[in-house]
């Protein structure tokens, strides 16, 4: 009887010591969920899986008016979905032939036309110049046209699209655009119209993985230029960073409209998303560099983007990298982002932050002048011939290598740009689904609502704990012939 009541006793306080655990990690659970809930500037959001990401769902957070953008008129009796995708086989985009692409580019960029202009009158030198890179994610490219079409002082920009990828689709979308002026620029030396020969791939270049006194016993096109870990180029990955640099030294010294233009200009990529406030943000941080900041030369809106080297061939990172791929394989896939966002950055939506620039930290939602251009296009060797194939790596070299002033960027903490591309040329996850981050975004812009539109900024500084040493370059950029097209496509 003694052990027994001594059994129910024992009984009796392990119960309430797993009921008063039990409510302890209940409690640290929900006060740290909590805490990552305030992630917009200084609201709560739903948790992660508590927001609904449907498609009507993210359809009605889009004012009505805009609704034109999401879903065009259909085609041969289709419809277009709000992932992009056809709901059936009738749909059949015009079929064009090299040639054709070619003469419709060239076309394009002799032309020069600036839609809308007569709705909103000629570009003045002060307003901003959003120049957005596009290859052929229209699905992205639509809710970035819906979050500008809703800035406020959107219908005094101008907005350039720089496309890499010709499709009528693409342009009947960008034409459609009716609340500021529109430009198109084509980038002429594209895969997609060099298919066979550089700067796409030649049937006689070099493999990637093959050893170089192999390439040479083959005699393949560029068997003495591999890069700085061995491999040869790969025309998908060099094509961004020649993009990138043609389509600057197209807007700052090619294009009629701009190449007088004094003001800031904002570069943007097709699956960016902006805040309604993002212009008077720019607006107040230029005034604040002329006040208080004149070594900063450039303006970052999108404070978190991560840069990854995908191009070495560390058999470490791949082991890594399969590893992770492996225990993500059954695990829902989360937007990137949601964890780099610290609930600190967003007490104060009127922060912004000094800080040299890093490419890695403030390579997104960056505006710069055109006297910080003369500067970097005074450097072009040291980004034509630098071997790494991402643009904003090379641009760290310039600032590092070649600057008299290095680089500084004045930095939004509380974004005003977001990343929602989840796929891309690097990305390739199994579930490439646009509908999860843009939902996120969303709800993180309609939670903030209350807190943009700041009447001034406070400056804060950041803490430069180490010198930033000179960092290798990623390789894929060995090849003399990008550095000459590059070096040819510059303009100073």
């Amino acid at each position: 009887m003694m052990i027994t009541g001594r059994s129910q006793i024992w009984r009796r306080r392990s119960g309430t010591t797993f009921w008063i655990r039990a409510g302890l990690v209940s409690f640290i659970v929900i006060f740290i969920w909590v805490q990552i809930g305030f992630v917009d500037f200084g609201g709560p959001i739903p948790p992660y899986s508590d927001i609904n990401d449907s498609q009507a769902a993210i359809l009605s957070m889009v004012p009505v008016v805009l609704h034109k953008f999401l879903a065009p008129k259909p085609k041969n009796g289709t419809n277009l979905s709000l992932n992009g995708s056809y709901s059936n086989l009738g749909y059949s985009k015009a079929a064009f032939n090299i040639s054709d692409i070619k003469r419709n580019i060239a076309q394009y960029n002799l032309q020069q036309t600036v839609y809308n202009e007569d709705l909103f009158g000629p570009l003045q030198s002060d307003s901003i110049v959003i120049v957005i890179q596009i290859h052929d994610r229209i699905t992205y490219l639509r809710h970035l046209i819906i979050s500008l079409a809703q800035a406020r002082d959107i219908r005094e920009a101008l907005l350039v699209f720089s496309h890499d990828y010709y499709d009528e689709e693409i342009n009947s979308l960008v034409q459609s655009v009716d609340f500021c002026k529109v430009i198109q620029i084509f980038y002429p030396y594209s895969i997609q119209t060099h298919p066979n020969e550089f700067p796409g791939e030649d049937p006689g270049d070099c493999q990637r993985d093959i050893k170089k006194d192999k390439a040479l016993q083959l005699k393949c096109n560029n068997a003495l230029y591999p890069d700085l870990y061995g491999h040869y180029r790969e025309a998908k990955f060099t094509q961004t960073k020649h993009h990138w640099w043609w389509k600057v030294n197209r807007v700052f010294n090619q294009l009629e409209v701009t190449r007088n233009h004094s003001g800031l200009v904002l570069f943007l990529e097709e699956d960016h998303y902006v805040a309604e406030d993002f212009i008077q943000i720019l607006r107040l941080m230029e005034k604040t560099c002329k006040e208080a900041c004149r070594q900063c030369n450039i303006l970052s809106l999108g404070t978190y983007l991560k840069t990854y080297n995908y191009y070495g061939d560390s058999k470490k990172k791949e082991a890594l990298h399969a590893k992770q791929q492996s225990n993500k394989k059954n695990a829902e896939v989360q937007p990137s982002w949601t964890f780099q966002v610290l609930p600190s950055l967003y007490q104060h939506s009127q922060k912004v932050e000094i800080t040299p620039w890093i490419s890695s930290k403030h390579n997104m939602g960056m505006a710069f002048n055109r006297t910080t251009w003369n500067e970097i296009v005074r450097c072009a060797p040291f980004f034509c011939k630098y071997d790494d194939y991402n643009w904003d790596w090379s641009l760290q070299h310039i600032s590092q290598n070649c600057l008299k002033h290095k680089l500084h960027a004045m930095v939004a903490r509380g974004p005003r740009v977001f990343h929602i591309g989840e796929c891309g040329v690097h990305h390739k996850k199994n579930n490439c689904g646009s509908a999860a981050v843009i939902s996120k975004v969303q709800q993180v812009l309609k939670s903030a609502k209350k807190h943009l539109f700041p009447d001034y900024l406070i400056l804060t500084y950041a803490t430069v704990l180490k010198k930033n040493k000179l960092r290798k370059g990623n390789g894929g950029w060995g090849d003399h012939r990008d550095h000459k097209l590059c070096m040819s496509m510059t303009i100073r």
